[in-house]
């Protein structure tokens, strides 16, 4: 998918949503687990009810990989479903992967040519040689881990050294390595107001927002500070959707809480002129 694919599929959707399917096999309605599949069908019903507002779904592997080989089935069979059923939809891999470069091309073919997703966030501590091997694929996307919402972010990502934080580096070497059609980079949305500054670094890059809903981020202030002249932005919401209800109506539930958002998204479009 390029870039002005996933504008286009903005444009028409009125939203620049992506749904976290952190999936967590102690928190779907109790009824689920007398299936065959109990976190696919949480899934394929979560997609089902929201995929007419949402341009990305974001599976995070840490929820799928504690359960062994039936958490990799239920992965494969979700991503197989949105491959089959919405081929607009961009699909992540939320696997933070980064590793040494040999170790890489296996982690790049596992996600691209196995599991067949469109993107994949990666860690960049290890520098150009562990993320090249993901930038290699056509039509493919790596996604690097930038500036984190996470209390620990402030142990590194602002280290400053001649008026340059690390995270800054960190955008501007990287943004050697690839281009504005494979190369987007996580940007938390608690950390709204340094958008501005990234974006002078970055002006027409893709960025994968996450941390708003749940997490207490600000879409406004996100839009405000991120949007570009082609939206350039995936904002993420997981526990907020998906969880929105834990009843056997869970999925009305969830397309609620997605519509709201969606129509919040709607309108920051509308203000800069993209709708």
């Amino acid at each position: 998918m390029t870039s002005q694919q996933l504008f286009e599929n903005i444009q028409k959707k009125k939203s620049f949503l992506c749904v976290g399917l952190d999936t967590d096999i102690n928190k779907i309605p109790r009824y689920l687990l007398d299936t065959t599949d109990p976190i696919f069908a949480f899934n394929k019903q979560i997609i089902d009810a929201t995929h007419d507002v949402t341009v990305a779904y974001k599976p995070n592997l840490a929820f799928y990989e504690s359960l062994g080989v039936n958490g990799w089935n239920s992965l494969e069979k979700t991503v197989n479903y949105l491959k089959y059923n919405y081929p607009d939809i961009f699909i992540i891999a939320d696997a933070k992967r980064g590793d040494i470069g040999n170790t890489s091309a296996m982690y790049a073919k596992a996600f691209f040519d196995h599991m067949e997703f469109d993107s994949v966030t990666v860690a960049p501590y290890m520098g150009e040689d562990s993320v090249k091997p993901f930038l290699t694929y056509v039509d493919k996307w790596v996604i690097l881990l930038a500036l984190t919402s996470n209390k620990g972010a402030a142990d590194f990502q602002y280290m400053n050294e001649n008026d340059e934080r690390l995270f800054e580096r960190v955008i501007k070497k990287s943004a050697e390595w690839g281009t504005e059609e494979n190369l987007m980079y996580v940007v938390g949305a608690t950390k709204a107001e340094m958008l501005a500054d990234i974006r002078k670094i970055i002006p027409n890059h893709f960025l994968l927002v996450p941390g708003v809903g749940a997490q207490g981020g600000s879409l406004e202030e996100v839009s405000k500070n991120g949007m570009n002249d082609k939206c350039g932005l995936l904002v993420n919401s997981s526990r907020g959707i998906i969880y929105a209800g834990d009843g056997e109506d869970f999925a009305d539930k969830a397309r609620e809480a997605a519509i709201e958002v969606q129509k919040q998204m709607e309108e920051q479009l509308k203000v800069k002129g993209l709708i």
